[in-house]
């Protein structure tokens, strides 16, 4: 009979693997997932053994590198910020589904080449045990063929397991909403490029704050690029309040999407992932 593995139990694993590596640099995106992996390895291993690497680029929003940048100075970690450049690879560029291995690649590429540089011969990412079983996402295959160890995944840790574990270890991140990086927000076989990256950077950031203006504080928040239209997501039970604010549309036509349709929906964790490929 097999017993199946509690949260702490699995924590434990989580602890124990981490402890057996010489040292460990953490791809840290500033999510709750690599969050949990950069402390743990800081309980593993100590501060000195641990450094964490944030990719920093035009698909990335500001807001998250600052929340980066502080979780890891909160641990007393040291981070560095290396550039990266996966706008030059065509196949990122040209955004199939496939998009995320390119840019995993050319992310994984420079963190370990840092990492080994600063004395890392470890790597880990934040992928826990859901996103293992997600049929889209192929940057886990690019971080499988580099060797790149995925210790929550490994550990069978869940992401409620790891808001859990987070809340219970007093981190900020416990309930930190998603936020992949901003390419993700372009419809598949639209050209990815820095100024739309921008443009959808600039958008969710007027619209959240004319949604707090307006008495409408929103949690998960999508400005979706279509490319002849744009997708305003956020929480459903503001939908109807939001679409009908008279400024929300010319706010997104204003930061970069000039003239195009501006639709609400509700919003839909991976929502391009199930929509037909555009030309």
């Amino acid at each position: 009979m097999t017993t199946e593995l509690t949260t702490d139990d699995k924590v434990m694993v989580l602890l124990d693997r981490l402890a057996g590596l010489s040292s460990l640099a953490v791809a840290f995106s500033g999510g709750a997932d690599s969050a949990l992996v950069l402390a743990a390895a800081v309980r593993a291993l100590g501060t000195g053994r641990v450094l964490a690497v944030t990719a920093v680029s035009d698909s990335l929003a500001a807001e998250e590198l600052d929340v980066a940048r502080r979780f890891a100075a909160s641990l007393g970690v040291r981070h560095l910020l290396p550039h990266t450049a996966e706008a030059a690879n065509p196949g990122y560029r040209a955004n199939g589904r496939d998009r995320c291995y390119f840019c995993k690649s050319e992310v994984l590429d420079v963190i370990t080449r840092v990492a080994a540089e600063h004395g890392f011969a470890n790597t880990a990412t934040g992928t826990n045990a859901d996103d293992a079983v997600d049929p889209f996402r192929p940057g886990i295959r690019a971080a499988d063929e580099r060797g790149v160890l995925a210790p929550l995944r490994d550990a069978g840790l869940t992401k409620a397991e790891v808001r859990r574990t987070s809340k219970a270890w007093g981190l900020v991140t416990w309930d930190k909403p998603a936020a992949p990086c901003l390419a993700s927000r372009v419809a598949y076989g639209v050209e990815v490029t820095p100024a739309r990256l921008h443009r959808i950077e600039a958008a969710e950031r007027v619209v959240r704050d004319l949604l707090v203006r307006a008495g409408l504080p929103v949690t998960d928040l999508r400005v979706r690029d279509l490319g002849d239209r744009v997708r305003v997501e956020l929480d459903a039970g503001l939908v109807p309040r939001a679409a009908d604010l008279p400024g929300l549309a010319p706010a997104v036509r204003d930061a970069g999407f000039h003239g195009a349709q501006v639709d609400v929906a509700a919003f839909r964790s991976g929502a391009l992932n199930i929509e037909p490929l555009r030309s």
